[in-house]
């Protein structure tokens, strides 16, 4: 009893492929992951072991080996609870192996089975967009996945939601993005009297596109200048927003309302 999906690693803003195979065999019961898996990885077999009882369905007595491909690459983070999971079920037999291939799975597991939000959705989408796959990731992901292009997309809310639309018994809707409201300006430019070099420095770096340094001592006024450069930047692209929104979105900061709706504020 084999099984194999598909999953991502993450290295800096660059997803990497990743296939979680489990084989089934006699012997003493017990769950192995191996593949240089971190320690939040490792822990997943606890979750996933929880979330699989809660929805009715009891591991076999048998011996589970998960193996994370490639083996030399280091696996972290909790998004692989979620494809361990339906991996397990697929070599269980609880679900057929074509409903995943060709599929991306990341998403990380509560004990009753509910699925949480992970960090790198966006990322992850953009790769499964690249290879016209498909992506399944939690629901409060689903706004966030959506900005990647052509992407089928699946968002469930629990392990057996998740079952269920991939059976064809109740299908999950389709999440939908919207753009966030432009933030209003605190500070400007404006506000600022004297600093005129500085200021000059600012207005340079903002209309080049450069880099900007500023040293000085304590209160000459460096925070100020930082805080008021915002309101002379130019508008950002498309392009330049998204891969704003990539760099949160692998760094786990975007805003909580992506995560409790079906809305993505995308930096602007």
């Amino acid at each position: 009893m084999n099984s194999t999906v598909k999953t991502v690693s993450f290295s800096g803003l660059f997803a990497n492929d990743v296939l979680v195979q489990v084989h089934i065999s006699t012997g003493l019961p017990s769950i192995t992951i191996v593949g240089l898996a971190s320690k939040s990885v490792a822990e997943s077999k606890e979750r996933v072991r929880a979330a699989l009882s809660n929805m009715g369905l009891a591991l076999p007595p048998k011996r589970i080996s998960v193996n994370l491909s490639p083996a030399g690459m280091i696996k972290e983070g909790a998004h692989f609870d979620l494809p361990i999971a339906l991996a397990i079920m697929i070599a269980m037999g609880a679900l057929p192996q074509e409903y995943l291939d060709e599929t991306i799975i990341l998403g990380e597991l509560s004990l009753d089975g509910s699925i949480l939000s992970v960090s790198g959705v966006l990322l992850a989408a953009m790769s499964a967009s690249e290879k016209d796959m498909c992506l399944i990731c939690p629901e409060s992901n689903g706004a966030e996945a959506v900005w990647a292009n052509e992407l089928k997309i699946i968002a469930a809310p629990t392990l057996h939601a998740l079952c269920n639309h991939l059976r064809g018994i109740l299908p999950l809707n389709y999440p939908v993005a919207k753009l966030s409201e432009p933030e209003k300006q605190k500070s400007d430019m404006a506000d600022i009297k004297g600093q005129e070099t500085a200021k000059r420095a600012l207005e340079i770096a903002a209309v080049g596109g450069h880099n900007l340094l500023m040293i000085g001592a304590p209160g000459a006024g460096k925070s100020m200048l930082a805080e008021r450069m915002k309101s002379i930047l130019p508008e950002l692209s498309a392009a330049e927003a998204l891969s704003i929104t990539m760099i949160h979105s692998i760094n786990g900061t975007l805003p909580e309302p992506i995560k409790r709706s079906d809305t993505l504020l995308l930096f602007s």
